[in-house]
């Protein structure tokens, strides 16, 4: 009987973990649109310029760090 109990407790508490973490996503989703709301154009610009400087880097095949290759060995092994 305690066994069935605890189990019950821990399942409830791993609803609860899952709602609070499916709560927390909504609310960092709504400061996301607030703050892309309030982004004056120079700081959306200076935005695009600092992701801009970035791109060469990850053009580079030899600057890969391996991550992409790890996802599509799991989406194989997940068939």
């Amino acid at each position: 009987m305690y066994g069935a109990m605890k189990q019950r407790t821990e399942a409830e508490a791993e609803r609860r973990w899952v709602e609070q973490w499916r709560e927390t996503g909504m609310f960092l989703d709504e400061v996301k649109r607030y703050e892309l709301a309030d982004l004056t154009d120079e700081q959306a610009w200076r935005s695009i310029e600092n992701l801009q400087s970035i791109a060469p880097g990850w053009q580079d095949p030899s600057a890969v760090c391996g991550l992409i290759e790890q996802q599509a060995l799991f989406a194989k092994l997940r068939k």
